[in-house]
């Protein structure tokens, strides 16, 4: 594993200068790569600090289920939450708004957007104050009622679905929230709350976007301001009097100011308009600050760490959300497949009745319950104050790939030709089903983030001690059957070696699974469990073939994550189906469940899968599938209009 500087702003200790020398060469990093990835790094560290030691990564379900002795099976499955009726009251009547304007054809204005009445409207029935706490005008919603909630939206409007989660997860609400002092809150939580001030979160720029130790927008301190030059890219629901949390430089390490912009573009202050193919209904710029004025008071300061901690903590919350926007919007083309599958005839039959259209709403299915599972265990678990990083990630990865699978594999090719004609439903939306996949991170690059998070205290607790007793001893190569070796670095071998013995000798214990659980499940749910216990070891003889270069691996990591990726969804799937009522819900749990492991074996598909599937799918077109009851997407036979 590399090894990197740590930045002035951390108050950890600094690492020993000639290991990190070393490593830096072993590694085949330059010291420019190395002090930002070691950024990266320190600003994850400083927030897993704001979290208590039993919910922080090595506390966390994924986590124990991969190095504990056991799968903590209780960790990821938990009960719905009980909503409160005011927070209830507030969904309702947020719902009944959007649907009212979206039958009037009243709910985007001229230029395709959002219409602001109806945004204004929302702020008055306490939409934008669902996670501002009630002292402050919000509902205090728990995130677990929040979230589903996000999946109930999306099935009226995807786009104001999002805009919640933009203003609410990653946007200014959640920085004010958890690191806002008193004073703070008070001043900007209130119109956030209200509506007021709808807010964003600037944090990408032209040159920064993965990379957020790119950053080149600075703020220099002048008196009581802070003066902000810099230019910002890709920003959602950014406008004219709104409010942002704004991303920068200040003394060279990144901050974050809480930035109320004018109510009409300044010389100081411009927005910067491009074409965007996605999120159309939403304003997406860019944010231009030339010398442009910042209270110092609105200087965010958390406990520990600097602007990167403060950007890394609510965007757990985004990829929760994004995932429950995916269970929506994937309903959304179900209820839209089915009746034009009835209604399209082929050779006589309606292609309702073919077996790939059957396993089409089969599949489409599953992967809705696989959303709804990770959004119902996500959130849950970030109520409880886990900081659910890695969780997180399966959710957000999983919701943006099963969305894009249902759009292109399922959705449209059910609707054929008919997809690409203007004012059908998916060539007007296909980049907004596409779009996850890179938003709130693209999809590979997390894969990697989250193992990076699975093996970084294994890879502190034995082979940063290995690496620095190769570094003490002059080894760059060192080789275990050479005596001498072996004596130089006993001290640091000898722990790990005992690691390893007891993995290969030990026996996998049986996971702790409910007593009524479906005899099909219950088989998906040991299997995960079983599959999650092994990969220790072969994550670890990983680490230890490649060493300090394992992050020049990305292929190799990126596999890997995949696959325990999968079980975990495996596992939370098949809890979340035993605890359901509806059998079709179980099925589709079991449809999916089927098909991970497929993904994760290798082998075909057998009779037995093709029926099951194919009768889920004439389940889900016989209105089997209840949630989508009622649901009028689009018309049958669409009018053709010229493009």
């Amino acid at each position: 594993m590399s090894t990197q500087t740590t930045p002035e702003s951390v108050k950890s200790p600094a690492p020993d200068p000639s290991f990190a020398e070393t490593a830096l060469k072993l590694g085949g990093k330059s010291e420019d790569e190395a002090r930002r990835t070691g950024a990266i790094d320190a600003a994850d560290d400083q927030v897993e600090t704001l979290f208590a030691a039993k919910y922080q990564t090595t506390g966390s379900p994924v986590h124990r289920a991969v190095w504990d002795r056991g799968v903590p099976t209780d960790l990821f499955y938990f009960p719905p939450t009980e909503t409160p009726a005011s927070v209830q009251r507030v969904m309702d009547d947020s719902v009944a708004v959007v649907a009212r304007h979206r039958a009037a054809g009243t709910l985007l204005d001229a230029h395709g957007k959002i219409a602001e009445a109806v945004l204004s409207e929302l702020g008055g029935v306490g939409y934008w104050g669902l996670l501002v706490d009630p002292q402050y005008g919000g509902s205090g919603a728990p995130f677990a009622s929040f979230a589903p909630f996000l999946t109930r939206m999306a099935m009226v409007d995807p786009t104001v679905a999002g805009l919640a989660s933009v203003h609410g997860c990653i946007g200014a609400v959640d920085p004010v929230r958890a690191f806002g002092t008193a004073e703070q809150k008070q001043r900007f939580l209130p119109k956030l709350a209200s509506g007021e001030r709808l807010s964003a979160f600037a944090l990408t720029e032209p040159s920064a976007g993965s990379d957020l130790t790119a950053l080149r927008t600075r703020a220099v301190r002048d008196g009581d301001s802070f003066v902000v030059t810099g230019e910002k890219l890709f920003i959602t629901n950014v406008a004219p009097g709104r409010t942002i949390g704004l991303v920068c430089l200040i003394d060279d390490k990144p901050a974050v100011l809480i930035v109320d912009l004018p109510p009409a573009e300044i010389e100081h202050f411009q927005l910067k308009d491009y074409g965007l193919y996605a999120l159309k209904h939403a304003f997406n710029r860019g944010i231009v600050f030339r010398d442009f004025r910042v209270p110092a008071e609105n200087l965010l300061t958390p406990p520990r760490g600097d602007g990167l901690t403060i950007a890394y903590h609510g965007l757990n919350l985004g990829r929760v959300a994004l995932c429950a926007n995916a269970a929506g919007t994937m309903r959304l083309m179900m209820a839209s497949m089915i009746p034009w599958a009835k209604f399209r005839h082929t050779y006589g039959a309606a292609i309702i009745t073919r077996e790939l259209v059957e396993r089409r709403l089969g599949r489409i299915a599953a992967l809705v319950v696989g959303c709804d599972a990770l959004v119902a265990w996500c959130s849950s678990l970030i109520d409880q104050g886990y900081r659910g990083e890695m969780e997180c990630i399966v959710a957000k990865i999983f919701g943006s790939e099963s969305q894009k699978e249902a759009a292109i594999e399922l959705f449209m090719k059910t609707h054929g030709g008919r997809s690409f004609l203007h004012g059908h439903i998916f060539g007007d939306n296909v980049h907004e089903y596409l779009a996850p996949c890179i938003y709130e991170g693209e999809g590979e690059m997390l894969g990697m983030g989250f193992f990076k998070s699975l093996v970084k205290q294994h890879g502190k607790d034995f082979f940063e001690p290995l690496g620095k007793a190769m570094v003490a001893a002059g080894l760059k190569k060192p080789n275990p059957m050479n005596p001498i070796h072996a004596w130089k670095l006993r001290g640091a071998i000898a722990p790990y070696a005992k690691w390893m013995a007891s993995q290969m000798t030990r026996s996998i214990p049986r996971p702790a699974l409910p007593a009524d659980m479906p005899a099909n499940l219950r088989t998906h749910a040991e299997f995960a469990a079983d599959q999650l216990q092994r990969s220790a070891l072969e994550i670890s003889k990983t680490m230890s073939k490649f060493q300090l270069k394992l992050a020049d691996r990305q292929c190799r990591m990126s596999e890997m994550s995949s696959r325990v990726q999968s079980l975990v969804v495996m596992l939370c799937a098949s809890l979340y189906g035993a605890r359901q009522q509806d059998e079709v819900i179980r099925r589709a749990a079991d449809v999916l469940c089927q098909d991970l492991a497929r993904g994760l074996d290798g082998r075909r598909p057998t009779n037995d899968y093709f029926r099951t599937v194919t009768e889920l799918g004439r389940a889900v077109a016989d209105g089997g599938f209840r949630s989508i009851a009622g649901l009028r997407p689009d018309e049958i036979m669409m009018p053709y209009s010229a493009g």
